[in-house]
């Protein structure tokens, strides 16, 4: 009897209504995140005035964000990759939502620490909606339609930018984290219409509830399900170990069997996921098939944020009329409002970024895209070592900002279609942590430099991360486009040699 896989059938469905539906639904959480990373540019400085706190306080509360988010992404993975995305997303929003509406009405400074490290722990959920709308889109879709998912983010960002402008000189910065934790909200109250990745089913056994799925995406899309039965990556895999003349006949598809001793050990998908608990996930990650893949990754999310956050905190650094590097020529309120228009102008730096991701992501591949744009950014950067005039200065960060928006699209893309199923949240999760500690050094090191005046120094130190990253990128094992998404590990075997 004929049989097919979740890609097969996917490819089949097309990517119609129902995928529409699902970008819509985890997009929102992606905007969720942008608007509170973004608000951290105006908060600090507004309770900093309010409460007179230190320089020192101020930067906390930006860095106990990270952290919490540093723990988050991993925990979530894990907790998706054990028990479901549903149940993932469903966790990390609630989180996110309570403790950043509550977090407006903070009496003093401990309490907005406590609550804004727990909107960085439900943040850091953020992998867990990417890695669920990525199980839904067919393998010949997914680079266009991830750099779509990715346009939320600039989405956000622009959003928050936009409300800060507004809100924060009427209202303060109390009504701009309430109304900034909504979007989170809508998560929840749709929560129940989601449905849970069929991939993911299908790794766990549950056939019949992916099949399910695959027939309501169907129906929603107009199409039919391919004929015969629906069968799982492990479940060929037992197939070619029971029959090997299977195996020789498809020596040259990405897909290799397992040794025998992995399949007695393994009997099936659900023992398999069992044996996974949270150290042997992690030693998964740094198996012989996925060391160097995930090593290098978490080197690149780190380049990426370190380099991302700098040059937003760059642009008002650089341009702030009240920097005791240059002349002081404006009023405190005046500086206020070219600092809200500046980081909303800056925003829009992201646009052509996502442009160039789109083109680029599935005609010259992700390796090749990444690491072009990193070496851009090198170059829009190196004249910064100097002092230039203001319209310089922002014209050469702009087209820095285009640069690393494209390489944060595609290294969204790219680190979930290297790692299998069975462990694609924990290795994205993972990965975003190093982001994390990334985003939190960022702050302390660089703009440090540029509070003591070593601007030559804080932008070569730019350089050196985005260089070494665009170097990383280079040594990636394997090129993404256009392949189908593994299971397990034993898939990835025969595929890195090609």
């Amino acid at each position: 009897m004929p049989s097919y896989t979740v890609d097969d059938a996917l490819v089949c469905l097309g990517f119609g209504k129902f995928q529409i539906l699902v970008l819509a639904y985890a997009g929102i959480g992606w905007v969720s995140e942008a608007m509170e990373m973004m608000l951290l540019s105006f908060v600090g400085p507004a309770v900093q005035s309010a409460w007179n706190l230190t320089p020192h306080q101020e930067s906390f509360i930006t860095s106990v964000v990270f952290l919490g988010m540093f723990v988050g992404a991993y925990s979530w993975g894990l907790l998706s990759d054990q028990y479901g995305r549903r149940k993932g997303f469903l966790v990390t929003a609630t989180i996110t939502a309570i403790a950043g509406f509550l977090s407006a009405f903070s009496p003093n400074y401990l309490f907005l620490m406590a609550l804004r490290s727990l909107v960085g722990l439900g943040l850091g959920g953020g992998p867990v909606l990417l890695s669920w709308f990525l199980e839904f889109v067919p393998a010949p879709n997914r680079g266009t339609w991830m750099v779509v998912f990715q346009a939320f983010w600039t989405l956000g960002t622009i959003f928050e930018a936009s409300l800060a402008w507004i809100v924060m000189p009427k209202l303060g910065w109390r009504w701009l984290l309430a109304l900034s934790s909504l979007p989170t909200s809508f998560l929840l109250m749709f929560y129940k219409l989601t449905p849970e990745s069929p991939r993911y089913l299908c790794l766990k056994g549950k056939t019949n509830d992916a099949i399910t799925v695959l027939e309501k995406i169907a129906r929603v899309n107009g199409t039919k399900l391919p004929s015969g039965i629906l069968v799982s990556d492990h479940q060929i895999e037992l197939q070619k170990v029971d029959n090997p003349s299977l195996e020789e006949e498809e020596e040259d598809t990405s897909l290799l069997s397992p040794r025998k001793d992995e399949i007695e050990q393994y009997p099936n998908p659900k023992g398999m996921l069992s044996k996974v608990g949270c150290l042997s996930s992690l030693m998964m990650l740094l198996s012989p098939e996925l060391a160097r893949s995930t090593l290098l990754l978490w080197v690149v999310f780190f380049g990426n944020a370190f380099s991302y956050y700098g040059l937003v905190l760059l642009t008002s650094e650089l341009n702030n009329p009240h920097s005791k590097c240059i002349p002081h020529k404006s009023q405190r309120e005046t500086s206020q409002d070219i600092s809200y228009k500046d980081v909303f102008i800056a925003s829009f730096a992201e646009l052509p970024g996502l442009l160039l991701s789109a083109v680029a992501v599935d005609k010259i591949g992700r390796k090749l895209s990444m690491s072009t744009m990193f070496f851009m950014c090198c170059i829009f950067l190196l004249p910064l070592i100097f002092h230039l005039p203001q319209g310089l200065t922002t014209g050469l960060l702009f087209g820095a900002r285009i640069c690393i928006t494209t390489t944060f699209t595609v290294m969204y893309i790219y680190a979930p279609e290297i790692y299998p199923t069975s462990v694609r949240t924990t290795g994205v999760g993972t990965a975003s942590s190093m982001a994390r500690i990334g985003g939190m050094l960022c702050p302390l090191v660089a703009v440090g430099l540029l509070h003591t005046c070593h601007q030559t120094v804080a932008v070569l130190l730019f350089e050196m991360v985005a260089l070494l990253s665009g170097i990383s990128v280079l040594f990636f094992p394997v090129e993404t486009m256009g392949q189908e998404l593994r299971d397990n590990v034993s898939n990835l075997k025969q595929t890195n040699k090609v």
